[in-house]
């Protein structure tokens, strides 16, 4: 998704320079989102007019061309009190071109300058409306009419404050966004809101706060039941954070916590429909209408994410960084919840609620891409201990089948970011008919985890590739301990807990050998980066990896992969199986070993050259292959953890071959918020 980034400064004296300099800074933590063009909005030299910088391409390319303005905009120039905004554009409304690229103005003057994540799904009777009005349009995309739109108000009403305008505007909009504006009439103002995509503030002092939440208020619903004609909000007042003694203060916004972690770790975290401004160095939040369950103040939250968690280190790319951080990250993932010397599990989030989801009528995981395959990675493991019916389910298919939901189901939700679309809007589908909602996510006050009931937090640390990898093992294992839990009390199920709790001791050791296969897995992938497609087969807990593999061939080599399982082979895939077609097949020593033998012998029958992945020492198994990779063996229910950091390898190794962009590859977004 889109990435923005903004920055004001308050009786902090700073030259254009550094603020530019901060700004594209600020771009390039972002940049793992994906995007295709970059932009920033500053004041010009003489303080009087905006001046948009904006490039096709990497944010690189938008630091070469703030160069030529130097000259210009005086960079050398202090300013007490400023504000810019800056904004990486991932293309949905229109090309990637500069004209297209944020930010978007609202005249030739650019008055208003306006930054957008999300889509506006109403924009074309927004359009309509002020084409009437004889505004003219310059780009496709759906932002300019935001930009427009407040250029309308203010005409309307040129008394309203930069807030009030911003209210105006929110209320017609329809779809999801995270907006930033500046204005040449504000000078040294900032307003930002959010509708389903995410948007946070970082507050970074010299004194003390003087407090570690923001009140909130509330105004009555004004939102007309027109579309066009608009009448005028009431005007109403504020409440507000200000420093302590010293005035001087800045605010960073950003649709992403990495972004200015390097600047403060003291942020908060909007909700829907919150609009936040910033106005003589007073941050106030205010809502034109409330909520469900909507507090009366958002909270300071301290983050705990270090600097050197976004940075690459030693290794070349952020996808393989976080492979080989796997090690770490599941002990993480368990650290404070598995406790190996009683063999007990406790997930504090979801404690209280335990005894209702033991009630409960079925189990729903909802999740899309990585999430959904940890889902399926683990669905055989929850019906074994928990003796309940599970449905695994796409969140954009379960929405479009607006599928039952029961007041009895408890309804997981799984998202890396927090934040993905689709399925957020399965959760408020869920929760709306009453279902208990558990998140399970990455990103602490992140839009999932706050709107569900409980939750889990899978403790991985930041990821900054765009192809999960320690985020699907993370939520691997915490749906593992959700049924270690749930079966606790199941003195038949004892001993097969206590085989996955050792299970889960040995894990790391059992990684960090898998990880020692990387030059093997290199070399393989010579064979392979050449190939059109590839066959990825298993079953039982294996089909999972089958399916997670195939995806990050997919995302990262531009190759078409397939996941299938082993059991359908005679249904129709066996007619692709000839001696060009590469297949790699996951074949461990589990329940459906036999099962499996018997696929990989009609590979080899068809004149295939299966590629295998099976356990240490099973030369049985090894006899049906010229190529195979080994690994530790496990657990069955685990034995998907181990199998699947192979197919990362590999799916790594040949799009570095291939010459892909591994962090971000083309068309793709870290945290899809649109739907």
């Amino acid at each position: 998704m889109c990435g923005i980034f903004a920055y004001l400064n308050f009786l902090t004296p700073k030259k254009r320079s550094e603020i530019l300099e901060l700004l594209v800074t600020g771009l390039k933590r972002l940049e793992y989102r994906g995007y295709d063009s970059a932009g920033v909005a500053i004041d010009s030299a003489d303080n009087q007019e905006i001046t948009l910088i904006k490039k096709t391409g990497k944010v690189a390319l938008l630091e070469e061309a703030i160069k030529d303005f130097s000259e210009k905009l005086q960079v050398s120039g202090h300013l007490d009190t400023h504000c810019g905004i800056a904004h990486t554009r991932w293309a949905t409304h229109g090309v990637p071109s500069e004209i297209n690229s944020h930010p978007q103005r609202s005249d030739d003057s650019n008055t208003f300058v306006v930054v957008h994540n999300g889509i506006i799904t109403n924009y074309k009777e927004v359009k309509v409306f002020l084409e009437q009005k004889g505004y003219r349009f310059e780009s496709e995309t759906d932002t300019e009419i935001i930009a427009k739109l407040i250029y309308h108000f203010y005409k309307q009403h040129p008394t309203f404050t930069f807030r009030e305008l911003v209210e105006n505007v929110v209320q017609q909009l329809e779809g999801a966004f995270a907006l930033c504006f500046k204005s040449k009439h504000f000078p040294g103002e900032c307003v930002g809101t959010r509708r389903g995509s995410p948007l946070l503030v970082g507050i970074k002092t010299k004194t003390r706060l003087a407090t570690d939440h923001i009140p909130i208020l509330y105004g009555k619903d004004h939102r007309p039941h027109g579309r066009v004609e608009i009448p005028s909000l009431p005007r109403t007042g504020s409440t507000e954070f200000e420093p302590l003694e010293d005035k001087q203060v800045e605010y960073f916004f950003a649709s992403d916590a990495s972004a200015i972690i390097e600047h403060t770790n003291r942020v908060i975290y909007f909700e829907d429909d919150d609009i936040a401004a910033v106005r003589n160095g007073i941050l106030s939040i205010h809502r034109v209408r409330r909520g469900g369950d909507d507090p009366n103040h958002r909270e300071i939250t301290t983050l705990k994410m270090e600097l050197q968690q976004i940075m690459k280190g030693n290794y070349d790319y952020y996808m393989q960084k976080e492979i080989f951080e796997q090690p770490e990250s599941v002990v993480n993932t368990m650290r404070g919840r598995v406790n190996f010397e009683t063999k007990t599990v406790v997930l504090g989030g979801i404690k209280e609620h335990i005894p209702e989801i033991k009630r409960c009528r079925r189990l729903m995981l909802i999740g899309c891409g990585t999430s959904y395959h940890s889902a399926i990675a683990t669905r055989q493991l929850l019906e074994e201990l928990t003796e309940l019916p599970v449905m695994v389910e796409l969140a954009s298919d379960f929405l479009d089948r607006t599928t039952p939901v029961f007041r009895d189901d408890v309804c997981f939700f799984i998202s890396q970011s927090g934040e993905t679309a689709d399925t957020l809007m399965a959760l408020r589908y869920c929760k709306q008919r009453g279902a208990l909602i558990v998140g399970i996510t990455n990103t602490v006050g992140s839009s999932i985890c706050r709107e569900s009931h409980c939750g889990v937090h899978i403790n991985a640390g930041p990821e900054i590739g765009v192809a999960s990898t320690k985020a699907y093992t993370s939520q691997f294992i915490s749906l593992v301990m959700f049924a270690l839990v749930m079966s606790e009390d199941r003195l038949s199920l004892r001993k097969r807990r206590e085989e996955i709790i050792d299970g889960l001791k040995n894990l790391q050791g059992q990684i960090r050998k898998v990880l020692l296969l990387d030059e093997k897995v290199k070399s393989l992938a010579e064979n392979l980066y050449n190939k059109k497609s590839l066959l990825i087969m298993g079953r039982g807990f294996n089909f999972a990896t089958c399916l997670e593999g195939a995806l990050k061939v997919k995302e990262l080599t531009y190759m078409h992969s397939e996941g299938i399982m082993a059991g359908e082979l005679k249904h129709g895939p066996l007619a692709l199986i000839d001696n060009t077609m590469p297949v790699m097949m996951i074949v461990t020593r589990d329940p459906v070993y036999i099962k499996c033998m018997n696929a990989l012998q009609q590979v080899k029958s068809r004149d295939g050259n299966p590629i295998l992945i099976c356990e240490e020492g099973d030369a049985e198994t090894m006899a049906f292959a010229s190529q195979y990779l080994e690994v530790p063996k496990t657990v069955d229910c685990l034995q998907g953890i181990l199998t699947v950091i192979p197919m990362q390898l590999l799916s790594f190794h040949i799009a570095v071959r291939r010459g892909c962009n591994v962090d971000c590859p083309r068309n793709l977004a870290k945290s899809v918020t649109v739907e």
